[in-house]
C-alpha cells in the first residue's frame, strides 16, 4: 500500500506544478496588456479603456484628439484616456473641455478636468469616466448620469493654461500677495458681451486701488494681442453696463472686495480686417500688484476696442444688465 501510494502522490505535485505554470503565465499575459492600456490589475489600476488612439510620426492629429499640449491616448465605451503635458518653462495649471458627442455627432454633454502645478516639460495622465454625472445643473448639483453620454465619442473641445504663478484664485489659502482676483461667467446680449472681474483683499494689510486696473488681452499663445485698444470705460462700446462709473480711490481694507467690469462686441465689418480673439487677459489690480492671467474668451470680431471700468466696491446688487 505505501508503494501504490508515493508514485500517486508525485502525479499529483506535477499536475499542480502544471496548473501553477499555466496559470502564472496567462497572469503575465494580462498584466502586460492592462499595462498597455491602464496599468497592470494587480496593482489595482482598472482595465484598459478601449482602443489605443494611432499616431504616426510626422502626422498631426486632428485637434478634436490633440491640442494644447493634450492629447487622447484610448477611448472605449464608457472612458476614455488622455494625457497632459507642459512644453513650457515654469509650472502651468492646464484646464481641459472635453465634448460627449454621439454616433451621429450630436453634442450631449461636457466634462472638463484640470491639472495644477504641472512642472516644466512633465507629463500628467488621466482617466476620463463617462458614465459619471455630468456637468452641474441650474441648482449647482451634479446632473444624472446619461446613458446616452456613457456611450459617447469624447472630442477636445478647447485648452486653457495659464502659469501657475498667475492662476486667478477664488478661493482657498490666501495668495502670497493678500489679494484674490478671478473673473466671472459674463454676460452676452445681441453680440454685446460683459465680464466682471472680482477682487478680494485676503491679507493683513489695506490696499489702495487706483482707479483702472491694468488689462492686456492676449492671443492663444499667451502673446500680446496687436490692434486691440483697451479703453478706459465702457461708454464708448455701451452703456449701463456698470464700466462706466468715474474712478475713484479705494482703500480696501482686509476682507473688502472690489470689482471692474471689461465690456466688448463681437460684431464684423467687411473690409476691416479679420475677427481677433483673445482667450485669456493679463491683470494687475493695480501698477505695482502681481499679475493674474483670467480666461474670459474675448471674442473681439473686427472692433478692435475693449473697455474696462474703474474699480467699485464690490456690492451684493447683483451684476448690472447690459445695454445694447
Amino acid at each position: 500500500m505505501r508503494q501504490s501510494s508515493t508514485p500517486r502522490r508525485q502525479l499529483t505535485v506535477r499536475q499542480l506544478a502544471a496548473v501553477a505554470a499555466a496559470l502564472l503565465l496567462a497572469g503575465c499575459g494580462t498584466a502586460t496588456t492592462a499595462a498597455s492600456g491602464g496599468g497592470p490589475e494587480a496593482s489595482g489600476s482598472p482595465a484598459p479603456c478601449g482602443t489605443p488612439v494611432p499616431t504616426a510620426p510626422g502626422v498631426p492629429q486632428p485637434t478634436k484628439l490633440a491640442q494644447g499640449g493634450v492629447r487622447i491616448t484610448a477611448a472605449g465605451p464608457g472612458c476614455a484616456e488622455y494625457e497632459v503635458t507642459n512644453p513650457n518653462a515654469e509650472p502651468y495649471d492646464v484646464t481641459v473641455v472635453f465634448s460627449l458627442r454621439s454616433a451621429e455627432g450630436a453634442a450631449l454633454d461636457n466634462r472638463s478636468r484640470t491639472v495644477t502645478g504641472l512642472a516644466p516639460g512633465a507629463t500628467e495622465k488621466g482617466r476620463l469616466d463617462l458614465s459619471a454625472p455630468g456637468t452641474p445643473g441650474p441648482a449647482g448639483l451634479p446632473r444624472p448620469a446619461d446613458t446616452r453620454a456613457s456611450r459617447a465619442k469624447p472630442e477636445l473641445l478647447k485648452v486653457r493654461s495659464v502659469p501657475t504663478a498667475e492662476a486667478p484664485n477664488a478661493g482657498g489659502p490666501c495668495p502670497s500677495s493678500g489679494l484674490r482676483l478671478y473673473a466671472d461667467e459674463g454676460d452676452a446680449a445681441m453680440g454685446l458681451r460683459v465680464a466682471g472681474l472680482h477682487l478680494r483683499n485676503c491679507g493683513t494689510a489695506t490696499v489702495t486701488l487706483d482707479g483702472y486696473p491694468q488689462v492686456q488681452p492676449l492671443d492663444l499663445d499667451h502673446q500680446p494681442l496687436d490692434g486691440v485698444r483697451v479703453l478706459r470705460g465702457g461708454a464708448e462700446i455701451a452703456t449701463g453696463t456698470g464700466a462706466d462709473d468715474p474712478p475713484r480711490r479705494i482703500d480696501l481694507r482686509p476682507g473688502e472686495g472690489a470689482r471692474t467690469t471689461l465690456v466688448w462686441r463681437n460684431t464684423t465689418e467687411a473690409g476691416v480686417g479679420e475677427p481677433q480673439n483673445a482667450p485669456y487677459v493679463r491683470v494687475r489690480a493695480t501698477p505695482d500688484a502681481a499679475p493674474v492671467m483670467v480666461t474670459p474668451e474675448l471674442d473681439l470680431g473686427t472692433t478692435g476696442r475693449l473697455g474696462a471700468g474703474a474699480w467699485v466696491r464690490e456690492d451684493t446688487g447683483g451684476k448690472p444688465s447690459p445695454t445694447p
